[in-house]
């Protein structure tokens, strides 16, 4: 039987233990990715110059069938932890990010966007108590500098309202997503009815703001209610129940690293369905984000100890295989003496 050293044998529980999150990190990126679609689909297919009935349609019909499904509503001080939650991050973040989407061009809206990962970890080190590593700091630095290179284009303008609007945005989801970490969900609460109560709170709040501002919907084409249907059904109640269900199961600085993908999913859409161009150094600033979103679900140590696994001796394969070879063939000799005996 092959001998396995304690230091090896501990190099490889210490490189499987972060494999086994890597299915619940993959589901909880879809989110992220889905909310990527959100530009191309706003752009072809929903009516012009209604960014907060955008918002209240994706949010409050998605909400209330969750609890129609869920039948289950909050108790207690979870009616004001629910309606804390769904305006942070819901009902603020959408209102602050089409703010910014309309005062300041993509890149630098995504640009801004892409900092979340710094904020919550000051955030999860004030609130939660977790201690921001150098490892994830800095490669939250490259996440962010990745997602400028893959965006910023042509002329940019600095809009002051729509910078502290991008901000703020990023800030108020950083919030929300540090809070949703330190409440947890209730015991004997399914994800359905947790989401269904923030995207019901947040919709609540669009709904109305979105009549003051914007008036009376208009009549929707048909191409407009399947892009409504997509957003609401997929890239809010599915997309949000992977959220809130990979953010209660994960390392909170880790999962804020994912939110990447959104921009980097529209670059590829825009650049696969819309004929734009994507540069050289776009795709450089791609695989610098998805390098970053990588790195970060790792640490120092397990990421060591996996080159560690991977640049084994091979001579020291061949020791083992060589002893093994022999205690099997000891046995076979032994008997056979018996018998000539």
């Amino acid at each position: 039987m092959t001998e396995t050293r304690p230091q090896e044998g501990a190099a490889v529980r210490a490189a499987g233990a972060p494999a086994r999150t890597w299915g619940l990190t993959g589901l909880t990126a879809l989110a992220p990715a889905t909310w990527g679609t959100t530009y191309l689909v706003t752009t072809q297919w929903l009516p012009p110059d209604r960014p907060l009935l955008s918002g209240a349609i994706r949010a409050l019909p998605a909400g209330l069938i969750a609890l129609a499904i869920a039948g289950k509503l909050p108790r207690g001080a979870w009616w004001w932890r629910a309606a804390v939650l769904g305006t942070l991050n819901i009902g603020a973040f959408f209102v602050l990010l089409f703010v910014a989407a309309y005062r300041l061009p993509g890149g630098v809206a995504s640009t801004l966007s892409a900092v979340q990962p710094l904020m919550v970890a000051g955030l999860a080190a004030a609130l939660l108590g977790e201690r921001p590593t150098l490892w994830r700091l800095a490669w939250g630095v490259a996440g962010t500098a990745g997602v400028a290179v893959m965006v910023l284009r042509g002329p940019l303008g600095f809009d002051p309202i729509g910078i502290l609007a991008g901000l703020a945005g990023t800030a108020v989801m950083a919030t929300g997503v540090v809070l949703t970490k330190r409440w947890g969900r209730p015991a004997g609460v399914g994800i359905l009815a947790f989401t269904g109560w923030q995207l019901t709170a947040g919709g609540l709040l669009l709904a109305p703001l979105a009549l003051a501002v914007e008036g009376p919907p208009p009549v929707l084409s048909l191409p407009a209610i399947g892009g409504y249907a997509w957003l609401a059904l997929v890239g809010t109640l599915v997309a949000y129940g992977l959220w809130f269900n990979g953010l209660g199961r994960l390392p909170v600085t880790a999962v804020s690293f994912l939110p990447l993908l959104s921009p980097a999913v529209a670059t590829v859409l825009g650049w696969l369905l819309l004929g734009q161009s994507l540069t050289t150094g776009q795709v450089l600033g791609f695989t610098l984000a998805m390098v970053s979103i990588v790195a970060a679900q790792l640490t120092p140590d397990t990421t060591r100890n996996i080159i560690r696994l991977q640049k084994r001796d091979p001579d020291d394969h061949a020791h083992h295989r060589l002893r093994s070879s022999r205690k099997h063939r000891e046995p076979n000799r032994r008997r056979g003496t018996g018998a000539r005996s």
